[in-house]
């Protein structure tokens, strides 16, 4: 790993990337087709969104095992295994399908399967990086991260509606063959080995609770995690803002859908600023800069702008989420040691992951009593009052840098 060979050609962390991009598309591709699927079955629009919310439940519970796991257990063999596993499980519904004895019961435990290898996979993944990318390409090697996820985002919703156009059983198919690449991208690429005494400080470190307590104990950290969890629970609920509001201007159906892609436009096309935010701003400044655009401008995705100024509002709305995406992540390879890397890294991902289902019951209850104006207007303050306005005018961000503590010698390893 020489920091002189430019990034697009170190074979290994492109390797796993393409492998990773498969598993992401893998993954849209099954949370669209669930559905689906489930009316096609039952006609019922209450069970439809069952196994979306068992994936989602089960990714969320198995999250810090997956920090301690990351932490302590062999990194390649646990790609791997989540990997194969992923794709054997979804391999069975288009078996099942085409024998005509797929249940419900079945397509859930598929669901819970597929969350559970999720949580255990993400936090790997990202601590892969660090053993087949140099310190010095970390930052655009992790923006090439938010590539691949905004780019799922995008190509995975109709890549699933239209397998399932041609047939039923395709969108599996097609899932369980990305779960594969990605497995095959595991088994092609070699891994830094872990050394015995780093698996013994990472036992030394503490148990499943080590990162949640790491976080607790680090006030600059605690601070990043209020404002981005209050920013995750609060966006959660603009999906649907802009669907009540946009039905409510008269936009068709497909209009609608359009200007719903807008965020992950916007992700993609952040993507490229990543480089630059990072270059003109302090963390402190990037992370308040970022919240308090996204404050401002939710207020308008609640105002009658129609399909376009939704979908331009919505896309300029994360232009500068991979930038702070990629600034948590870096400052947790720099500031965290790495005996408890992974359960940092995990805990911050429930945090979350925790306040998205929140913002998305909030932003429900609001609406049916207050409808899209005053919904986002009220989401907007108290974004401002509960997290915003505290961390803008307290201190604990402002010793935070990009460069790694002093005394922190492992920060880097």
């Amino acid at each position: 790993m020489t920091p002189d060979r430019p990034l697009r050609r170190n074979l290994r962390f492109q390797g796993l990337w393409a492998g990773a991009a498969a598993s992401a598309v893998a993954v849209r591709i099954a949370e669209v087709a669930y559905p689906l699927v489930i009316l096609a079955m039952t006609g019922s629009p209450a069970l439809a969104g069952l196994a979306g919310a068992v994936q989602a439940t089960m990714a969320l519970l198995t999250l810090l095992p997956g920090g301690l796991v990351a932490d302590r257990g062999d990194r390649r063999l646990v790609l791997l295994v989540t990997e194969a596993g992923r794709a054997l499980a979804l391999a069975s519904l288009p078996l099942a399908l085409t024998l005509h004895r797929l249940t419900l019961w079945h397509l859930l435990v598929v669901s819970a399967l597929l969350g559970v290898g999720q949580a255990v996979s993400s936090p790997v993944r990202l601590l892969a990086l660090r053993s087949v990318v140099p310190a010095e390409q970390l930052r655009q090697a992790l923006a090439q991260e938010g590539v691949r996820a905004n780019g799922a985002e995008l190509l995975g919703p109709p890549l699933a509606g239209l397998l399932f156009g041609l047939g039923r059983a395709l969108p599996y198919g097609a899932a369980a063959a990305g779960f594969l690449l990605s497995a095959l991208s595991v088994l092609a690429v070699p891994f830094e080995a872990r050394s015995a005494a780093s698996a013994t400080r990472s036992r030394a470190a503490g148990g499943l609770w080590a990162g949640v307590r790491y976080l607790r104990g680090d006030p600059a950290f605690r601070t990043i995690l209020l404002l981005v969890t209050a920013t995750t629970t609060v966006s959660a609920a603009v999906p649907l803002i802009l669907l009540v509001s946009l039905r409510a201007q008269g936009v068709s159906p497909h209009l609608i859908g359009l200007a719903l892609s807008g965020a992950a436009v916007g992700g993609l096309a952040g993507t490229a600023l990543t480089k630059p935010l990072h270059r003109r701003l302090s963390p402190r400044a990037l992370i308040l800069t970022v919240s308090w655009l996204f404050a401002a401008e939710l207020v308008l995705l609640g105002a009658p702008i129609g399909a376009t100024g939704a979908f331009l509002v919505s896309a300029a709305d994360m232009l500068g989420v991979p930038a702070l995406v990629v600034m948590v992540d870096l400052l947790v390879f720099q500031r965290v040691p790495d005996a408890v890397r992974g359960r940092v890294m995990a805990a911050t991902s429930a945090a979350f992951a925790l306040g998205a289902p929140v913002g998305g019951l909030l932003g429900g209850a609001l609406l049916q009593r207050l409808g899209p104006p005053a919904t986002a207007g009220a989401l907007s303050a108290l974004l401002v009052l509960l997290a915003l306005a505290p961390a803008t005018a307290g201190r604990s961000l402002h010793a935070v840098a990009w460069s790694p503590p002093a005394g922190r010698p492992d920060a880097a390893n």
